[in-house]
């Protein structure tokens, strides 16, 4: 990951105006703390830091075409940029980045390339030749993008808040799947718009090997590394299957042949957590070098305002879920590390989150995770993306490959539904896929965990220790008058007045705090779905324990049905049997 800034169609060509820009710049260097890069032309600039992971030696940006009359800023990876190469035998490449197919696309396709590329990705694209440009963002908003406009009539882009916050009289997130054209006369343009994207619901059959065949496509691909990499390992079941599937395909790429083929894991949490006991157990059975990393309640805590200032957000389960990984991340890129794969977006396509048991039906639970996969850039990949760029460290998540999106979005959405009569658990099509008793990815206990969110997985006093923190530097009276100091997205726990009064600290302006949603919310819910239950809205809160009947630590300590796992292969395709094993938690 990359940090890009643009200031478009300025009316200031100064000396003073490029130095403004580069400060700004320079307020992105965690993003990229390999090389920097500033490019001019007239009231055009174009900035770059860059954290090189694919040709460290000659890549860096600002990238052009055989002229230079075109030139890119890009944050991301293009996958297939070999491929694409192929196609463009009568272009000259400066560079062996992968990003250097983008300038020449856009020669021979004009602004129609941008669904060719296979990758994350967010760029500025200037032509010279009749000053125009434009602007994209990858299709579920994996990268980070911010657009915002000056009172001059400037355009400006970052890729985080803090590059245009003080200098836009207006900003927002750049909408993802999205490019902004000067020339169609300043506005968006949906470049990604896939069958799922209506919302109607699907009705292809469940082929469990199609899903296998799909995913591991989507993390191969994500073995493109000239630099040290490692997978974040917290033992449930998306992060243990991306670092099971790498760990097999390791051996034969160029990664392995550079740094060696064993895989290097990672994982995080308070002493005595589910995720560490989980995590260690996993790298043991696939045989990785294993980190494990211990932080306190206070560390976290201590590290709170730190985390609102990169992340950019006063979204409570964000910040909970961010902190645990911000600290990681420093630890990680401290071993000389500089990519991860990590399990983003599973649950989001495939109702993992433990409020998808009470769908009321097939239609009901497909809309609901194509409302969370398309809200996906205001928290799972924010959070992903700035908590590891905080430090220089890139994650990839292969969960959101376009392609397995499309596999995975197509499924009838029947056999995505939770059904414990017939022991599926949520995400049953994922671990039925994944579930091979001649060859196991994992151990079937760890294949048949239950969800763990992120924040509850480093451990349970971790949230319970930031309500704690709250409410002594919140008190009531504050409490009282929130809507008036705070009417948009009014906090209604103290925890959540305690992150707005950081956030708005950081970042005062009405555009700031707009970009963040708000709403009722029960286990990482929307809104919509909270009224599947209508005990939930009296215990609105984002983690995974909110969902009442259903966690096996649930707040309200009810009694909880549990499946046994599956005891067959996947080739013969049985129904799992219907057993259950009550739990008194």
């Amino acid at each position: 990951m990359c940090g890009i800034l643009a200031v478009l169609g300025c009316s200031d060509d100064s000396q003073a105006k490029r130095v403004r820009v580069l400060e700004l710049s320079r307020r992105l260097r965690h993003r990229g703390p390999d090389w920097s890069g500033i490019y001019q032309n007239g009231g055009n600039y174009l900035a770059h830091q860059r954290l090189a992971i694919i040709d460290p030696a000659s890549g860096d940006q600002p990238l052009f075409n055989e002229d230079k009359s075109i030139v890119v800023t890009v944050n991301g990876e293009i996958y297939n940029h070999e491929e694409l190469r192929k196609g463009l035998k009568n272009h000259k490449f400066h560079t062996g980045s992968d990003c250097d197919v983008i300038a020449h696309l856009y020669e021979e396709h004009g602004e129609n390339f941008v669904d060719m590329l296979d990758g994350i990705f967010s760029f500025v694209l200037l032509d010279t030749r009749d000053n125009s440009f434009m602007v994209a963002r990858d299709a579920v908003g994996v990268t980070s993008l911010y657009i915002g406009w000056g009172l001059d009539g400037s355009l400006w882009v970052s890729s985080e808040m803090k590059g245009l916050h003080e200098d836009c009289e207006h900003f927002e997130a750049f909408p993802p799947g999205h490019l902004y054209s000067s020339k169609s006369g300043g506005g968006f343009k949906q470049w990604y718009n896939p069958p799922w994207f209506n919302e109607s619901v699907p009705s292809t059959p469940y082929e469990p090997l199609a899903i296998r065949r799909a995913f591991e496509d989507a993390v191969i691909k994500r073995l493109m590394t000239d630099v040290p990499f490692g997978v974040l390992l917290s033992g449930g079941l998306d992060s243990s299957l991306v670092a099971s599937i790498t760990a097999r395909h390791l051996a034969g790429t160029k990664a392995a042949k550079r740094w060696g083929p064993q895989l290097h894991s990672f994982c995080v949490g308070l002493e005595g957590s589910p995720d560490l006991k989980a995590g260690k157990e996993v790298a043991e059975y696939l045989g990785t070098v294993h980190h494990e990393f211990h932080f306190t309640v206070q560390d976290g805590i201590d590290a709170i305002e730190d985390v609102i200032y990169h992340v950019e957000t006063y979204d409570v389960t964000t910040i909970r879920a961010s902190t645990p990984m911000f600290l990681m991340s420093r630890k990680i890129k401290s071993l000389g590390v500089k990519m991860v794969l990590s399990g983003e977006g599973s649950d989001e396509i495939f109702g993992g989150y433990l409020y998808f048991h009470k769908a009321p039906n097939k239609q009901e639970f497909h809309q609901e995770t194509c409302r969370k996969i398309k809200a996906l850039h205001k928290y799972d990949c924010l959070r992903a993306n700035k908590a590891t760029s905080a430090f220089g460290l890139e994650a990839r998540v292969p969960f959101l490959d376009k392609e397995f999106i499309n596999t995975a979005m197509s499924l009838d959405p029947e056999s995505k539904m939770i059904k414990p009569e017939e022991g599926r658990i949520e995400k049953w099509v994922l671990r039925r896929a994944f579930d091979d008793e001649e060859r196991p990815y994992l151990p079937k206990h760890i294949l048949y965990r239950q969800k763990e969110q992120f924040s509850d997985g480093v451990g349970y006093s971790w949230i319970d220790g930031l309500k704690a923190h709250a409410a002594e530097n919140v008190n009531d009276k504050m409490m009282s008058n929130a809507a008036y100091i705070f009417p948009h997205n009014t906090p209604l726990t103290k925890e959540a007045y305690y992150y707005r009064m950081i956030f708005e600290r950081f970042f005062p302006q009405n555009s700031a705090r707009l970009t963040v949603p708000g709403g009722a919310t029960v286990a990482c819910s929307t809104a919509k779905a909270v009224e599947w239950d209508a005990s939930w809205s009296n215990n609105m809160d984002p983690s995974g324990r909110a969902a009442i009947g259903v966690h096996l630590s649930a707040y309200d300590g009810s009694k909880v049905a549990l499946p046994l796992p599956p005891h067959k292969a996947i080739d013969d395709m049985p129904m799992m049997m219907g057993q259950e094993v009550v739990i008194q938690t």
